[in-house]
């Protein structure tokens, strides 16, 4: 028998193997990256809203992940809080358009595709909200969840001096300016009972009475002010009163004095014995020697970033309120006295004292003097 010839390979079959063989690559490559997408999106942005097709999920996803960077950088690290207002059934797009041209965001697409992907976009409250553009847009979708409160706690600290209570303004998410308030607080008090012993010149520090208020955000400046005077009004009962002037003083007296002793004292039982002292150099005619009141005279510390100066080495500074220099009360308060303050002046303690210092132990305490000498001797090592 003859023998048989091999056939010769096929060209079709050459060429259709490798074209299957990329197809097949082709479709786990795109069937990975059908996988890869969405799950890549769901370890950068969270869980999806269940709400989404499988397409739509994954067109999100590819979007969100094309956005990355819009969605997670804030736009302004230094920005502070300011009011954002969401009214009634407004429209998501709305909402991010006007979150990107107020500032607070770069992209509203972005912003708009991230509230679709969670499903965020529905659970967006109407009201007030207080956001920055120092957030990320993420954070500022959560934040959009839950609206601002109508009021907002503003607390003021015993001794702290006006301008302490204008710097705290921007964070406390009343829409008052430092500018406004220091303005407001600056002018002459008019209608309070305290107002009649009042000189010309005198201003609402010290009449502005440190406490904890709940205040709506939308409050003015003038009427911060006189919320915060009528707290000071509130506590000025007749026996108060009654005992300032048994002291010699009157009201406004009174409150220079307790704002002196509010700096001065540390620990709040040795506010009446401090009271003494004072009492006593003023019934002396000496001067009262008082560092906080060189420290209010000196203004700002722009090296220490306070208000009070510390510690105190220059009480040469030519000011009324330099009670080194000048003898008798300063023109004005020179803090916001609390209530522990005003009563020590109210009821001082029956001392011979004179003096004091710190103690040497870091106490807060003080060491009291009938004579210099003593005062001297108390002297640390």
């Amino acid at each position: 028998m003859p023998k048989s010839k091999s056939s010769p390979p096929s060209i079709l079959g050459a060429c259709v193997l490798p074209a299957i063989a990329l197809g097949i690559l082709a479709l786990a490559a795109g069937v990975a990256l059908v996988v890869s997408i969405p799950a890549q999106a769901e370890k950068a942005f969270g869980v999806p809203s269940p709400r989404l097709g499988e397409y739509q999920r994954f067109v999100l996803s590819a979007q969100l992940l094309l956005q990355k960077g819009s969605l997670t950088k804030c736009r302004d690290a230094q920005a502070a809080p300011r009011l954002f207002r969401i009214e009634l059934g407004e429209s998501t797009s709305s909402i991010s358009n006007r979150l990107q041209s107020e500032g607070f965001i770069s992209s509203a697409g972005a912003f708009r595709n991230f509230l679709l992907y969670r499903g965020l976009d529905t659970s967006i409250q109407s009201g007030d909200f207080m956001v920055s553009a120092a957030q990320s847009p993420i954070e500022i979708a959560q934040a959009l969840q839950d609206a601002t409160p109508a009021e907002v706690p503003f607390g003021v600290l015993a001794g702290w001096r006006m301008e302490e209570i204008a710097a705290a303004l921007p964070t406390s998410g009343l829409s008052i300016t430092p500018q406004d308030f220091l303005a407001a607080a600056r002018s002459r008090p008019q209608g309070y009972t305290f107002s009649t012993d009042m000189p010309d010149s005198g201003t609402f520090e010290g009449f502005m009475f440190p406490g904890i208020y709940d205040l709506p955000r939308d409050l003015t400046a003038a009427r911060l002010v006189a919320m915060l005077a009528g707290g000071f009004e509130a506590q000025m009962t007749n026996d108060l009163r009654q005992s300032f002037a048994s002291q010699g003083l009157d009201i406004f007296q009174a409150v220079v004095l307790a704002s002196i002793i509010e700096r001065e004292a540390i620990q709040e039982e040795e506010m009446p014995t401090i009271a003494s002292v004072f009492l006593n150099r003023l019934a002396s005619e000496m001067k009262l020697d008082s560092d906080p009141t060189v420290q209010y005279a000196g203004g700002y510390n722009t090296d220490q970033e306070t208000w009070w100066t510390n510690p105190v080495v220059d009480t040469s500074i030519d000011s009324p309120y330099n009670t080194y220099l000048y003898a008798g009360l300063p023109p004005g308060p020179i803090s916001n006295p609390g209530l522990p303050a005003l009563r020590a002046v109210a009821f001082p303690a029956q001392t011979g004292y004179f003096y004091f210092r710190a103690a040497c132990d870091h106490s807060g305490r003080h060491v009291f003097a009938v004579t210099y000498e003593e005062h001297i001797a108390n002297a640390c090592p």
